[in-house]
């Protein structure tokens, strides 16, 4: 799900007065969540927030991350009692709550342990054969859980937000700019992001979406997304996947079965709101495939998306939405 960003304009500043008071572009970036982070954003005197955007991040993964064994997402997943739910867990539980019901159950947080048996979640895998995937899939089922008071986990089920948590974390950032009265930046954690304002040449952010090849040497793109006051995320099975036994195993589960997905759709980039919900249905629509992301599309017109496809003779195509088309700049010389 890795995107890297374009258009991120060497440092400047406008002409304002003192040049204290001027308004200059900072950049801050780092290590969160297993993954990096970069952050651009205009402000009079050039204030420095990394100090408060690294706690953040610890506060998020202290919340969500499955790697950190007292994470409340962590001591849930270990069947304690009593586990306080903060305001980070619960605003993530509805959302992937809002996605499950609207995706038909497509994206489903309590595949966690079906994911984990496949190699691709927080936990080694052990056995992939069709008898422990049968049995781990009686855990799976989104719509048995309600978040309550005293909210805890039935032995089995497990919980991996994992697909929203990295899109929740731009949210936060965000909502932490917003409220330092900056009204231009862009926020990335992970490659899901938030444009807002216009960069310190006042035109639009711009985003580079990678062609999603295998095993590239060299980073091709296949369009640029020219973004403002909107999040982007980004999902694709064309770099995590391993071969086992001359078998491709794509890294995204079919919470209806318990099995990588196997279809045309090879990377979806959803433009929303809201980065969150924009991480959780980019992850939906990979399970879904073209036609049923296709349909949900229609009616679902708040939502914008560049879909990237492989038709039968393997030649890489693209779906626009209407919403999105005139921001999309496709990338015609590739090979």
């Amino acid at each position: 799900m890795r995107k890297i960003l374009l258009g991120l304009i060497v440092v400047s500043f406008f002409s304002c007065g003192e040049n204290l008071k001027s308004i200059k572009e900072v950049k801050v970036e780092g290590f969160a969540q297993g993954t990096t982070y970069h952050i651009t954003y205009l402000v009079k005197g050039g204030i420095d927030y990394q100090r408060q955007i690294d706690s953040l991040l610890i506060e998020i993964d202290n919340s969500l991350s499955t790697y950190q064994p007292k994470s409340i997402i962590s001591k849930l997943n270990q069947h304690q009692k009593n586990v306080t739910i903060d305001e980070m867990f619960t605003d993530v539980f509805n959302t992937s709550k809002k996605v499950f019901n609207e995706t038909d159950g497509a994206f489903d947080p309590t595949i966690a342990p079906v994911v984990n048996a496949w190699g691709f979640g927080f936990k080694n895998t052990e056995k992939t054969d069709s008898l422990t995937i049968d049995s781990l899939m009686q855990f799976v089922g989104f719509e048995n859980l309600e978040l309550t008071e005293n909210f805890e986990l039935a032995e089995g089920v497990m919980l991996d937000f994992n697909a929203v948590a990295q899109g929740y974390s731009v949210d936060v950032l965000a909502n932490f700019l917003k409220e330092k009265k900056i009204e231009n930046f862009l926020v990335e954690v992970g490659g899901e992001l938030i444009a807002n304002g216009t960069n310190i040449q006042d035109s639009l952010w711009r985003v580079g979406i990678d062609s999603p090849k295998e095993n590239m040497q060299e980073r091709e793109l296949e369009a640029i997304i020219h973004l403002k006051n909107k999040a982007l995320a980004t999902s694709g099975n064309y770099r995590k996947f391993y071969e086992k036994d001359g078998m491709k195993y794509a890294h995204t589960i079919n919470p209806e079965n318990g099995y990588p997905v196997q279809h045309s759709l090879l990377s979806v980039t959803i433009i929303a709101n809201n980065c969150g919900l924009a991480d959780a249905y980019a992850t939906s629509f990979m399970v879904m495939g073209l036609e049923k992301s296709k349909e949900f599309l229609t009616i679902h017109p708040e939502i914008d998306a560049l879909l990237i496809y492989a038709d039968e003779n393997g030649a890489f195509n693209t779906f626009t939405t209407k919403g999105l088309a005139q921001f999309v700049e496709l990338n015609s010389d590739k090979e």
